[in-house]
């Protein structure tokens, strides 16, 4: 490690009162960090906490190590900190990014530039910015100087920045957390000294231990390279390699709907799971390719079918299958990919006590899915718009869309060995998450039609809009989906369907912290 540049910030700053809530001294800070690393390992906690439970366990950590509460804010940053320490130890420092706030600067004397995206330092030796940008950037760390700037989560996103070293005052900080617990990004952040938005200051060498800190566990999994393999998995030309010759126009039509477009969400989701608890990242072993070809084969079985039951006429911005083949062999083929989800689960290659899980998985989350249907289907058979009650409807989306995500999971889960609690966790979060996204399609008015909540919630509580409920209860049922999320010890599983749940839903969207571009 090259010696670090002498700590300046202290040097050069004005004396300033510290904030409400932070610890004014180095060794206060010291001494709450080592409670906080302490009740941690203690509590065996797993990110990422929502706030509510990050604040609830500071208070109950405070209390137990009577310290003032005055210390409430300061310790949720280090608290978090000390449950994703070993995590952000293991990305590669070339995946990582540091977030520097403009504020670090002196602004009398600053030479940077300055433009919506951040601060260009020239390095003139006035301020740590420039020796942090420096020496994180030969580290491999992508930087930033800045606060509140969409590159940040759009970086975060698009695969580049897997774990992210960020330094802000308490109130940003506080601001971020929600849309770093729900994209569950692992970080390390540090609060500034004091208040203000000038000439602040921080403890540079807790910055720097963060810089360096590093471990041999690996990167943990990178979902955009998943993604992309799975992506791969589904042209036309990779479908005939995996399966070889077709075997007649049933199957070359079977084919033709697997390539179909789609999100691949159930079986990037079967790898991911797989990949969070092996612990083994890079290419997929032939064995868990099969699995998720299943999963699809399920999943694209499961529209044709549906299609035929809602008569609808396009899917994809194509015609159905039963609207150009007519609904004999559009059945014939939904049958047919079942039969080789089933036959490929079976074939994976996995030990003979995990392909019976698997297969007693898949043909549970078969029969729901049909029994929410066929619960639809009868509610639709008077020929009018049926009103059933809010708790119905509830129970029949619960059941014909979280088999899908529930199966997805488990048959990652399963093959990669997983216990009863993780199967148990992984089924509430999917019962939730089924609820809350057939909700957000009604309120999409993507009914396609089947039930929607809507007109049931407007007989039931006439005196409320029904838009507002519907509302309210997809953001019950999101809370209720992480809560199930705490059962699970698994950092990257638990990390992976936290972002999953918030890509779905699209709550990542602009941090709204403070925008220094604008002073």
């Amino acid at each position: 490690m090259p010696d670090r540049p002498q700590n300046r910030s202290q040097a050069v700053r004005p004396s300033r009162q510290a904030g409400a809530g932070i610890p004014p001294t180095a060794q206060q800070r010291q001494d709450l960090r080592d409670t906080c690393r302490a009740y941690a390992a203690r509590n065996s906690l797993t990110p990422p906490l929502p706030l509510d439970d990050l604040v609830r366990h500071c208070r109950m950590m405070l209390a137990e190590a009577d310290l003032p509460g005055a210390y409430e804010e300061y310790a949720a940053v280090i608290l978090s900190n000390e449950l994703w320490r070993a995590t952000v130890a293991a990305v590669p420092m070339n995946r990582r990014m540091l977030l520097l706030p403009q504020c670090l600067r002196l602004a009398a004397s600053c030479k940077a530039d300055i433009d919506p995206i951040g601060l260009t330092c020239r390095r003139c030796g006035g301020c740590a910015i420039g020796d942090f940008e420096a020496e994180a950037q030969r580290l491999g760390y992508v930087t930033l100087v800045a606060e509140g700037s969409p590159v940040v989560m759009s970086l975060i996103q698009s695969g580049q920045v897997q774990a992210v070293v960020g330094v802000s005052c308490l109130e940003t900080l506080r601001s971020v957390y929600p849309y770093m617990e729900a994209a569950a990004v692992p970080g390390v952040a540090l609060p500034l000294l004091q208040d203000g938005c000038a000439d602040t200051s921080l403890d540079e060498d807790w910055l720097w231990e963060a810089l360096y800190s590093s471990s041999d566990a690996g990167g943990g999994i990178d979902l955009q390279a998943l993604r992309a393999q799975v992506d791969g998995w589904f042209t036309p030309a990779a479908i005939d390699e995996f399966f070889g010759s077709a075997c007649g126009p049933a199957d070359e039509l079977a084919r033709t709907w697997l390539a179909r477009a789609g999100k691949r969400w159930r079986p990037l989701l079967t790898v991911c799971a797989a990949a969070a608890l092996s612990g083994r990242g890079g290419e997929a072993p032939q064995e868990l390719r099969t699995l998720a070809m299943a999963v699809e084969c399920f999943h694209k079985a499961s529209l044709i079918h549906d299609d035929i039951e809602d008569a609808d006429a396009s899917r994809y911005g194509e015609q159905t299958l039963h609207e150009s083949h007519g609904v004999p062999i559009a059945l014939n083929v939904g049958d047919l990919l079942l039969g080789q989800g089933y036959r490929l689960i079976a074939q994976c290659g996995a030990v003979p006590e995990r392909i019976a899980a698997m297969l007693l998985a898949a043909s549970n989350g078969h029969r729901d899915l049909c029994l929410g249907q066929g619960r639809e289907l009868a509610a639709r058979s008077t020929g009018v718009p049926p009103t059933l009650p809010v708790s119905d409807i509830l129970e029949i989306h619960r059941m014909k869309t979280a088999p899908a995500f529930q199966v997805a999971l488990e048959l990652g889960a399963i093959y990669a060995g997983a216990g009863d609690d993780v199967l148990r966790a992984l089924a509430s979060y999917s019962r939730a998450l089924g609820a809350a996204y057939q909700i957000h399609d009604d309120l999409a008015d993507e009914a396609d039609g089947g039930l929607s909540i809507l007109p049931s919630l407007a007989a039931e509580r006439p005196t409320q809009d029904p838009r507002a409920a519907a509302e309210a209860m997809l953001t019950d049922f999101k809370r209720q989906a992480v809560e199930a999320l705490g059962a699970i010890a698994n950092v990257a599983l638990k990390g992976l369907c936290r972002r999953v749940l918030a890509a779905i839903f699209n709550d990542l969207g602009r941090m709204g912290c403070c925008d220094d571009h604008s002073r």
